[in-house]
């Protein structure tokens, strides 16, 4: 059997303030999962616990993000968290403070022949 990519969504997110780069990814991946209704799943009759869910992240700071936070946010499936330099960063000097930006893609993958 072989791995196969079923979905790929594309999701952003954002902390207006405060700069915290894990709600940032936590809303990027919310935005992404929101716009798929994955019924297809139950339709094939595929176990969701073989399903593969991989998440990779973009922000300006990857090591501020929590991955294990983000992955909790996911219901079912095979999760992996991936963060990578990417997103955006927006600071506001007149308050000292940064708004974060966050992409998100999310792809679901499952084993077929």
């Amino acid at each position: 059997m072989t791995l196969k990519r079923l979905v790929l969504e594309i999701g952003m997110g954002n902390d207006l303030h405060g700069g915290d780069y894990t709600k940032a990814a936590i809303r990027a991946v919310q935005d992404a999962v929101h716009h798929s209704s994955l019924t297809m799943i139950r339709t094939l009759g595929i176990d969701w616990e073989t399903v593969q869910v991989h998440v990779t992240i973009g922000v300006q700071e990857p090591a501020q993000v929590d991955p294990e936070a983000v992955k909790s946010t996911l219901p079912s499936g095979q999760v992996s968290v991936n963060v990578v330099k990417g997103g955006l960063d927006v600071p506001d000097e007149e308050i000292d403070d940064i708004a974060v930006i966050a992409s998100a893609a999310v792809e679901v993958k499952v084993d077929m022949p």
